[in-house]
């Protein structure tokens, strides 16, 4: 047999000795949390608009809540969800469940009924914790049926007293009868149990993806695939001494969890919340805090460089700024390089790979590929293998696309109860992601796009990102999606969806006749059409399936 190309890791040479030293997360978050109570106490972990809680205070509220769940008969390995926003209680709620034994389920509090009782059923919730108002509009209701048995709730505006109306415009609710408040149960002093401590090959979360296709499955990510990538960021990112991070992305999802919640917990250093994305906070935020570093979807970005307070001093604390969750066009990187300051540095990860397995490091500026312009994704760690493969799972040359597949620590074992599942896009324990890309020789990852998205066009095959890219150079546009679309003739065309950037004025032609004079023939979209916003997940990522469903329902 072949050796394996991709074996010697040729991108080891372009990190430096911090990035390649050796990792070893030998144990998990509660014992990080642990760790820097003893070694500043005091010092705060948790800002949230005018509050703060310390190490200690979150150490001890966080044991009250697992003592509130064990005694409630939450056991180990039982399943906890969590659904809610960026605040303190979401990170209390997470700690305490783990110092319980029990595994964490994050949930989008974006999700509807459905997709809420899919999850608790196939989880098999014993516990669920969410916001008061959520529960009183439709989670009540959506809970009846299902396994869970014990109920928290919370209002986000608790741990501050700013009541920002711009995203804590709520009133609190009477508390229900059939709930208990996490913030009395957190402030109770009730006693964590003993020996529950989590082990790495632990699960600590089943996080729920759609993955390649079909069904949300649950991705079950370890305390050990957690502590790895939440080291390899800490002793990876260059940042300075107690580290202030800004929670950007939503902690619900694993680039929040792991890269902000994770990452910053174990660096001992103070992780500042906002509730929810809103631009003209996320600036005050980052005015009142001076963060070090924050990671978000592109679309994030765009959203804040379009805001019209934003100044170039909103930026000048960071050290480094990370993208993730959402593709990153090279024109947005240099547009808010010129305007702002910072170079915003690419990532790439799955939920099925605990968050990155390539990045940018921060020493470096990533290359774009003069064939496609598409902008370089990082570079794998020192433990991981990337390659990428034929549609057998044969090995193509450096520079050749195919399909991404990973191995290393920070992969998980597979999904919750799904064996077939497990079997199909783990084979070996090799990650087999749907991305398809290839991989210069200096090991730079290039994204091209999801598997299912290319399109064929009169058996042209054209990938999204590519025209996507191109239209972000035009300076009128602010978001921009591309989709195949029905067509008699081709069989498939090109269509593009694009919000403008404030106060730019553009007709759907001009996007076409900018990319005809830049693509080939077969590529440049025949369709264009504006919209005010282009719909997102939370976590940013604009959202194509939903452009192609509205195109089948028009």
């Amino acid at each position: 047999m072949t050796e394996s190309r991709y074996a010697a890791r040729p991108w080891t040479a372009l990190l430096t000795e911090a990035q390649r030293a050796p990792v070893d997360p030998a144990d998990s978050l509660v014992h990080a949390l642990r760790r820097a109570v003893a070694e500043a106490p005091e010092r705060p972990f948790l800002a949230y608009f005018d509050g703060a809680l310390t190490y200690r205070e979150t150490d001890e509220l966080s044991d009250s809540v697992a003592g509130y769940l064990a005694g409630r008969g939450v056991g180990r390995g039982d399943r906890v969800a969590v659904l809610l926003q960026n605040s303190p209680h979401f990170v209390l709620a997470v700690l305490g469940a783990w110092k319980a034994g029990a595994v964490v389920v994050p949930v989008n509090p974006m999700y509807k009924s459905g997709e809420v009782g899919h999850v608790l059923k196939d989880g098999e919730v014993a516990a669920l914790i969410c916001s008061d108002r959520a529960w009183e509009s439709y989670l009540r209701e959506t809970a009846e049926g299902s396994p869970v048995r014990v109920v928290l709730t919370a209002c986000e505006r608790d741990f501050q007293s700013a009541d920002d109306p711009r995203v804590l415009s709520f009133e609190r609710l009477p508390q229900p009868a059939d709930a208990d408040d996490l913030t009395a149960v957190a402030r109770a002093g009730h006693q964590a149990p003993q020996d529950r401590d989590p082990a790495p090959a632990d699960i600590a979360l089943i996080s729920y993806t759609s993955g390649t296709s079909g069904t949300p499955k649950g991705a079950t990510n370890t305390h050990g695939n957690i502590m790895y990538n939440a080291e390899r960021q800490r002793t990876g990112l260059g940042l300075p001494e107690a580290p202030v991070y800004f929670a950007l992305a939503p902690l619900f999802h694993i680039t929040g969890m792991v890269c902000q919640f994770g990452a910053c917990l174990d660096s001992a250093g103070t992780l500042v919340l906002a509730y929810r994305f809103e631009a003209g906070v996320v600036l005050d935020a980052f005015a009142a805090h001076r963060p070090h570093y924050t990671v978000g979807p592109s679309t994030a970005f765009m959203a804040l460089a379009a805001h019209p307070s934003c100044t170039r001093d909103h930026f000048a604390s960071f050290t480094v700024i990370s993208s993730g969750g959402a593709p990153l066009p090279p024109a947005l990187v240099e547009k808010f390089r010129a305007g702002f300051g910072p170079y915003i540095r690419n990532g790439y990860g799955l939920t099925e790979c605990t968050a990155p397995c390539a990045s940018v490091p921060p020493h470096l500026e990533a290359p774009v590929d003069p064939g496609s312009g598409t902008l370089a994704v990082g570079v794998p760690g020192p433990d991981t293998i990337v390659r990428i493969v034929d549609e057998e799972g044969r090995e193509v040359p450096f520079g050749e696309q195919g399909e991404i597949v990973v191995r290393g620590p920070q992969v998980v074992p597979g999904y919750w109860r799904r064996p077939d599942a497990t079997a199909e896009t783990f084979p070996g324990g090799e990650l087999r992601t749907g991305d398809i890309g290839f991989m210069d020789e200096q090991g730079w990852l290039y994204v091209v796009d999801r598997k299912k998205d290319m399109i064929n066009a009169s058996g042209f095959k054209v990938w999204p990102r590519e025209v996507e890219d191109v239209l972000y150079t035009h300076p009128a546009v602010r978001e921009a999606a591309v989709v195949g679309v029905p067509d008699g003739y081709r069989g498939e065309t090109v269509k593009a969806y694009i919000s403008l950037r404030p106060g730019a004025e553009a007709d759907p032609g001009d996007f076409a006749a900018y990319c005809k004079e830049r693509l080939a023939a077969y590529k440049y979209p025949r369709q264009v059409e504006i919209l005010p916003d282009l719909p997102k997940t939370a976590s940013g990522k604009i959202l194509r399936r939903e452009l192609r469903s509205r195109v089948r329902d028009n």
